[in-house]
């Protein structure tokens, strides 16, 4: 897997001092009995167990050997490993060579992971190591019970369907090894050459996009058009390749959970259309720009844009032939393909 290169974003960062300010942070979960903590941690590791087998059905990919058993964590683990797992994508150390800018970067980091922790159920994540295994399934089990008491959904049957959409997210990587070493690489190119550039282009290509903007309040185009007017051309082609690869996932791994669930989860009819509203609820005015900023709209988008290019290929020509898109970076859609998949048809079929 290759690394962002040294002397990049991530080496200004204290990521040890992210994890222990970001865990400081984090709100406390809802109240829970201990009873009702075990009976979650259980039950999710026995739902992610329980999930493979249907997800490998469908997707029908093929994984040589065991696969490493599921981490059930608390906000505060997940924003431990979430700081590790930046680190290492990022070929960063994880102590800075100045300290007071690491400190100062690292408490910045760990504000936004506190922040996105109260709202993961699941992730995971190609890039951190358990037990000599490279990649790891968390699922954040106090999330996971605030959301099924919200939604007033069976707890059993939430945990499975939430555990389906993220083993499919393990089944993904860990049949397709390549896929980490290429996020990682976009992600290089993605952090490099920040200072391409004098101050003054800078500044130029920022009031080009305000002039094209023409004012108004920031959504995901918004900020996603903010990115690319202070990057170097290098640094949009990675993005973009990120973007692609996110939408993909995601769409896929919806499409898969909506593909085994009725088969497996016996409300997954009232658990998807109550989880879509709750997903698509408007936010107050501050959370709708963290959400932003953060990413946590494009990924919304994401789902949408993505299951509708799954959709529309494995109804064309099957999942057989569309596993085609796992064969290597050059069989991935193109940003113009995710969004008219007949293209990638004639492109790649």
């Amino acid at each position: 897997m290759t690394s962002a290169p040294a002397g990049a974003v991530g080496d200004s960062v204290d990521w040890d001092f992210a994890g222990v300010v970001g865990a400081m942070l984090a709100r406390p979960a809802a109240p829970a009995t201990e009873y009702t903590r075990r009976q979650a941690m259980e039950e999710l590791a026995a739902a992610a167990r329980k999930a493979e087998g249907p997800v490998r059905e469908l997707t029908r990919m093929r994984i040589d050997g065991p696969v490493a058993e599921a981490r059930v964590v608390d906000r505060q683990e997940w924003i431990r490993a979430a700081a590790e797992s930046m680190r290492v994508m990022t070929g960063s150390p994880a102590k800075p060579g100045k300290v007071i800018t690491g400190r100062v970067t690292g408490a910045q980091t760990g504000a936004v992971l506190a922040f996105i922790s109260s709202g993961i159920l699941g992730q995971y994540d190609p890039f951190t190591s358990v037990d000599g295994e490279d990649g790891c399934l968390l699922l954040v089990y106090p999330n996971v019970i605030a959301v099924e008491r919200q939604l007033r959904v069976s707890p059993a049957d939430f945990r499975l369907w939430v555990c389906l959409h993220e083993v499919t997210h393990r089944v993904q990587f860990t049949a397709n090894p390549w896929l980490a070493g290429y996020m990682s690489d976009a992600l290089a190119g993605l952090i490099s050459d920040v200072g391409t550039g004098t101050t003054g282009e800078m500044v130029a290509r920022l009031a080009e996009f305000a002039r094209s903007r023409g004012g108004g309040n920031p959504n995901e185009a918004g900020i996603l058009g903010l990115v690319r007017a202070v990057q170097a051309a290098s640094q949009r082609e990675a993005l973009d390749r990120l973007i692609v690869l996110g939408t993909l996932l995601e769409g896929h791994a919806d499409f898969v959970m909506d593909g085994v669930g009725p088969a497996v989860v016996p409300s997954v009819a009232t658990i998807r259309a109550l989880f879509d509203q709750r997903r698509n609820r408007r936010q107050p005015p501050l959370q709708r720009l963290l959400r932003a900023l953060i990413g946590v709209n494009a990924k919304l988008s994401q789902y949408t844009r993505g299951r509708a290019f799954v959709d529309h290929v494995v109804g064309r020509v099957g999942m057989e032939r569309f596993n085609t898109v796992w064969s290597g970076p050059d069989t991935l859609p193109l940003p113009d393909e995710i969004e008219n998949p007949q293209r990638w048809i004639d492109r790649i079929l």
